[in-house]
């Protein structure tokens, strides 16, 4: 009888490892018990059923073992450090979103704060679902002729914790930090249109727009696209979240048109102060977090990204006193958004010192362009998403140009000439492309859904129009 007993952990470790095996073992094991207990005689069917079950049962434990080898195999090519970087840099970008909700919300006038701040919210609930639905597959799937990603990842089919290829996070990690730069590149044209559009036609554009502007250009530069075939250099998002987007906040000014009634100064200052401050911190996932590993390049570009902003807050500053006779907090945080707009695309690629000078230059051409251009020519770009993001991620992706250097990045392929001229020829492609897709787009919109609210509705405010919600209770 004993040289029939089974052992007693091997039962205990198939049934841990194999829960669909479990009743057939417990079957197996009350078997024995009877045996053991001399209630049943042993005969060939027992035991030919006792070893049938072992025997199924090692196979599925050998399977079992191998693919649990096979996933310590793959799990070995992650690296801790590397994806608890990345993750706590998504969770960073993902916190830019609200933190530009308050930064746009604390300069319109106080009957239209809930409208940014929802249009802000849905533009996380709306982008999320679109990505991972196609989103990221034509932005990140196989290269078709350098235009667009293929139907590989549709409903993100074959992602999973696996290594992203030349990388030691998993895939779906990367897949949902592109998430957050997907989010806030239609947050960011809000800026434009605030106090006047329609929130129903603002969600279908931001989901067409998402779907037929950003995809694509992402694509283009980071996907594997003519741009990246070129060697275009865009570490984090100046070409394809800033320009994109500040060129289809033109637009949007453009179609829109001014705004109705008095445009008094911002009503709540402390509010776009902590929604700029929660953009300055938010902006080292942004651009640090985007050399996907807690390495060198990713100190150098975190140390880059905060002397551009700190240089170009103080040279804002400095642009005010000169022009104003004073400082003003407004112009700080306008200033610091400049400057971390501009050094977006460069901070993986240049030392200390040329972000400074990348930041002292944002500022002030920026600067100009709000305070000298958008008077001229009487665009209402209501809260200088053209001005800063646009011309902010121009001058950035220029910049990079001159001042990349393989020192600071071996991904840096061509001498300071060669490069400035394929970043000045993807810096034009992304205008026009951008601009000539989000107007028609706009147009679209507006011939089918409308896309400003009626007079009546924007001088009551789109907070109680649009909502029926208010933030205060006295409204001007």
């Amino acid at each position: 009888m004993g040289g029939y007993a089974i052992p007693e952990n091997i039962y205990h470790d198939l049934a841990r490892r194999l829960p669909i095996y479990r009743k057939l073992i417990a079957v197996c094991e009350r078997r024995r018990m009877e045996l053991l207990m001399g209630t049943i005689k042993m005969n060939v069917m027992t035991r030919r059923m006792l070893w049938l079950t072992l025997l199924i049962g090692l196979i599925c434990f050998a399977a079992d073992w191998a693919r649990a080898a096979e996933m310590v195999d793959t799990s070995a090519q992650i690296d801790s450090g590397n994806t608890a970087w990345v993750l706590a840099s998504s969770g960073l970008v993902l916190l830019m979103t609200p933190g530009l909700a308050f930064f746009y919300g604390g300069l319109v006038r106080k009957k239209n704060i809930l409208s940014v701040l929802m249009q802000c919210f849905m533009a996380m609930c709306l982008v999320t679902l679109v990505w991972v639905s196609i989103g990221y597959t034509l932005a990140f799937g196989s290269d078709a002729k350098g235009l667009i990603g293929g139907l590989d990842y549709l409903f993100l089919k074959g992602i999973g914790t696996e290594p992203l290829p030349g990388h030691s996070i998993p895939h779906l990690l990367f897949m949902a930090f592109q998430m957050k730069f997907a989010i806030i590149t239609p947050a960011l044209i809000i800026g434009a249109f605030a106090e006047r559009m329609k929130f129903s036609t603002f969600c279908v554009f931001t989901v067409l727009w998402s779907l037929v502007v950003y995809s694509p250009l992402a694509h283009w530069i980071w996907g594997g696209g003519f741009m990246y075939k070129w060697g275009a250099l865009d570490f984090a998002g100046g070409t394809v979240v800033h320009i994109n987007a500040g060129m289809a906040a033109l637009a949007a000014a453009l179609i829109l048109g001014k705004r109705i009634g008095s445009l008094s100064p911002p009503h709540n200052l402390p509010l776009a102060i902590l929604g700029a401050g929660m953009l300055w911190f938010g902006w080292f996932g942004f651009n640090a977090g985007s050399s996907l590993a807690a390495d060198g390049i990713s100190v150098s570009a975190f140390v880059a990204t905060h002397v551009a902003t700190a240089a170009a807050g103080l040279t804002w500053a400095v642009c005010d006193w000169l022009r104003h006779k004073r400082a003003t907090t407004l112009g700080v945080i306008t200033g610091a958004v400049a400057g971390l707009v501009a050094i977006t695309p460069a901070c993986g690629f240049v030392s200390p010192m040329s972000a400074m000078f990348i930041g002292f230059g944002s500022s002030m051409i920026c600067f100009a362009m709000v305070t000298f251009v958008k008077a001229k020519f009487g665009y209402d770009d209501t809260l200088d998403a053209f001005g800063v993001h646009g011309v902010g991620g121009i001058w950035g992706a220029l910049a990079t140009g001159l001042f990349a250097s393989k020192a600071i990045n071996p991904g840096v392929e061509h001498a300071w000439g060669p490069q400035f001229v394929i970043q000045l020829k993807a810096t034009v492609i992304t205008i026009v492309f951008s601009f000539i897709a989000s107007y028609v787009l706009l147009k679209l919109l507006d011939w089918t859904l409308g896309l400003r609210v009626s007079e009546h509705e924007e001088r009551v405010g789109l907070d109680i129009t649009q909502h029926k919600e208010a933030a205060y209770t006295v409204l001007d």
